[in-house]
């Protein structure tokens, strides 16, 4: 357990006591009290707040993660005040180590957050995380809005649903109440003390853990070059491969009202619902927010002068669109731009011949 390296940490305490990690300063000038997170903050960013167990690995895990400006270790969901390491990692409080995260809307969904965070945890273990046991490890994840709420569910729902784990995907979805930043040396703990946190997260079987159940083969993989050349049709390799745009008005999709998904035209890979797709006026198809689990990539361009968030498919590296903040403000804000060149449509009663059947509950 972590709580077996105090001694150490106590030194790092008196070294580093003459200054105070700028993301832990920056999160006490937050509010983290109440419904906190429930929205952007004043500089375009937005937050989100889970436990994962060692929030040394949590932060790790999240700053990897494009868009995410921020992550700060510390401790949520408890009663009684700011709490110190050593009560919380004694399970002398009702606090639970935990991570928030500040992120870019504009380039990260917190759909894409959830899917980051199942992957650098075990969702079967309420009992604590790996070597780390006690409620003070439990993972949890804290939505602070209504909305934030049905994604992580439906997220959690589409896990389970996937199969890959044998045993039940058991995180609790708790409402925001409460964070408080950890001491300073914890924070980038990864990054100052890299040796031990890389025999740590060796040792603690995290490490292990996600090789042997995330790092998996992906069934959706991308034909060679000149394969594609002779399956797709020229608008379809222009648009995927050399990021070509089709007309606007004069294409399949953006008239389409059918029930059913949408899929990279490429590897198949699922991308976007009809339940989620909107008449823009813009003449492409263009939705709010890609189907719960889809990791979509997304780079700036500047193709025409300005700078736009470009969307690429994740398995096949298709370039699918752009995405712009000027979608539905009661559902995501974002309009995902697509061409319908590169994606092609399963109707709702083929998802099961077509081998997409688990997708079926987005329209139950």
């Amino acid at each position: 357990m972590k709580y077996t390296i105090l001694p150490l940490l106590a030194l790092l305490v008196l070294v580093g006591a003459g200054c105070e990690h700028p993301a832990v300063k920056q999160a006490k000038e937050q509010v983290h009290t109440g419904n906190a997170n429930e929205g952007l903050l004043v500089h375009g960013t937005a937050t989100a707040t889970f436990a994962g167990g060692c929030f040394w690995c949590s932060e790790s895990a999240f700053e990897k993660v494009p868009g995410v400006t921020e992550a700060v270790s510390g401790y949520a969901a408890g009663t009684g005040g700011q709490p110190d390491y050593q009560s919380v990692a004694q399970g002398k409080t009702d606090f639970v180590e935990a991570v928030q995260v500040t992120y870019d809307p504009r380039v990260v969904s917190y759909q894409e957050l959830l899917e980051a965070y199942w992957r650098h945890i075990n969702p079967t273990d309420i009992s604590g995380q790996f070597a780390d046991r006690g409620a003070q490890y439990q993972p949890r994840i804290f939505p602070a809005t209504d909305k934030e709420r049905r994604e992580a569910e439906e997220s959690k729902a589409l896990l389970e649903r996937s199969g890959t784990f044998d045993d039940p995907i058991l995180v609790p979805i708790e409402d925001f109440s409460n964070f408080f930043p950890a001491e300073d040396y914890h924070q980038d703990y990864y990054k100052n003390n890299s040796a031990h946190y890389q025999a740590y997260e060796e040792g603690s079987g995290r490490a292990p853990f996600i090789r042997n159940n995330w790092h998996m083969t992906n069934k959706y993989t991308k034909p060679s070059d000149d394969e594609l050349k002779k399956t797709l049709t020229p608008l379809q390799y222009t648009v995927t491969q050399e990021a070509g745009t089709e007309p606007p008005g004069n294409n399949e999709y953006n008239n389409n009202k059918e029930p059913g998904i949408y899929v990279d035209i490429v590897t198949g890979e699922p991308l976007f619902s009809s339940t989620d797709k909107f008449d823009s006026k813009s003449g492409w198809p263009s939705f709010t927010k890609p189907i719960t689990g889809t990791e979509l990539e997304k780079k700036t361009d500047y193709d025409i002068g300005v700078p736009r968030t470009e969307v690429r498919s994740k398995s096949g590296d298709s370039h699918l669109g752009h995405v712009f903040q000027d979608g539905p403000k009661e559902e995501t804000g974002l309009r995902y731009c697509i061409n319908s060149a590169a994606m092609k449509f399963i109707p709702k009663d083929k998802l099961e011949e077509e081998g997409y059947g688990e997708y079926l509950y987005l329209f139950e």
